[in-house]
């Protein structure tokens, strides 16, 4: 399986930069209660900070909605997943552990403030495009509701789409059967390629830690680096 920048994005969005996991032989179950109350800990932290804070002042948040509001999706409307956890947070309605894998995806996700996929690879077919979702392209989310991905960055396989940093679709999503997985990390575009492997490394180390297995990192950019 590999996993590929639509061109149409990749003009639309040049400064585009997506960050890669895959996992293998990884055995997912219910957090331990170290991750459990990491994550508590953590967004009651967050809370008393947000306090005082306007969201859309963090510099990654708006980055998303700016993204969002390029792409032709209203930021009011369509909230990028990690603002959506922001904004449940601020209002003390805190996240419920899930299990070992969504959890360290949650967490992260509020760490770095960027939205962050994870999905069941052996529920994927073929390889894995990001691509501008088309008109009358839909799929049922994790939200519980069927989401319309017109001018959406999405993910999709032979299958048609199954992510993106808006909601996840129920058909590739990770349960405690999943032992083999693909995250998609939206990175920020002001991260240079290094920052963002240690990123995403300090990511798939926790993840292995807590869920076993091997992990593998690339970071795909839209546009050419420069040497």
């Amino acid at each position: 399986m590999e996993i590929h920048l639509d061109s149409q994005l990749c003009v639309a969005l040049p400064e585009l930069k997506i960050g890669i996991i895959d996992y293998e032989n990884i055995i997912v179950e219910e957090s331990p209660q170290m991750l459990k109350g990491r994550l508590q800990l953590f967004q009651e932290s967050l809370f008393f900070d947000l306090e005082d804070l306007n969201i859309n002042d963090y510099e990654e948040i708006k980055e998303w909605r700016t993204i969002f509001k390029r792409l032709g999706k209203d930021p009011n409307r369509y909230r990028h997943s990690a603002e959506a956890l922001y904004r449940r947070v601020k209002k003390q309605q805190f996240l419920p552990s899930m299990n070992s894998a969504a959890d360290i995806n949650n967490f992260f996700s509020l760490k770095y403030r960027v939205p962050i996929g994870i999905y069941d690879k052996d529920k994927i077919f073929g390889d894995i495009v990001l691509r501008i979702g088309q008109k009358d392209e839909m799929y049922e989310g994790l939200n519980g509701r069927q989401n319309q991905l017109e001018n959406l960055l999405i993910s999709s396989d032979n299958e048609g789409p199954f992510g993106s940093p808006f909601v996840d679709s129920t058909r590739t999503a990770v349960t405690n059967n999943t032992t083999n997985a693909v995250q998609i990390v939206y990175l920020p575009s002001s991260i240079n390629d290094d920052s963002a492997k240690k990123l995403l490394a300090s990511l798939s180390e926790m993840f292995i830690q807590i869920n076993g297995g091997e992990g593998k990192i690339t970071v795909k950019n839209a546009a050419p680096r420069s040497i």
